[in-house]
């Protein structure tokens, strides 16, 4: 495995840098389209070593009982965007 060359930016752990990556995906409720933007980050040092991709949303779900903001978490990539993507079906989408 090698090395990004942007990780030997980060001179102190605390500043926790992170490579930003986006994606999109299609919610369909009924007739309704609802388009997620999810942001993933890599993370240099992130402070739990199973957490160096987080993916979050840009929308909540759920909102009129406990909004929930879908995301995901893992060593790869794959595995922090695939549970953001599963996590975005979890909840039925209320906003708008």
């Amino acid at each position: 495995m090698t090395t990004a060359e942007w990780t030997f930016a980060q001179t102190k752990p605390s500043d926790e840098l992170a490579h930003v990556t986006f994606y999109s995906m299609k919610k369909h409720e009924g007739d309704r389209e609802i388009e997620f933007l999810i942001t993933v980050r890599e993370y240099v040092t992130p402070r739990d070593p199973a957490m160096v991709f987080y993916a979050d949303t840009d929308k909540q779900t759920n909102q009129g009982r406990a909004p929930f903001t879908p995301c995901g978490w893992g060593r790869t990539l794959l595995d922090a965007l695939s549970e953001c993507v599963k996590s975005v079906h979890r909840f039925p989408y209320e906003g708008e």
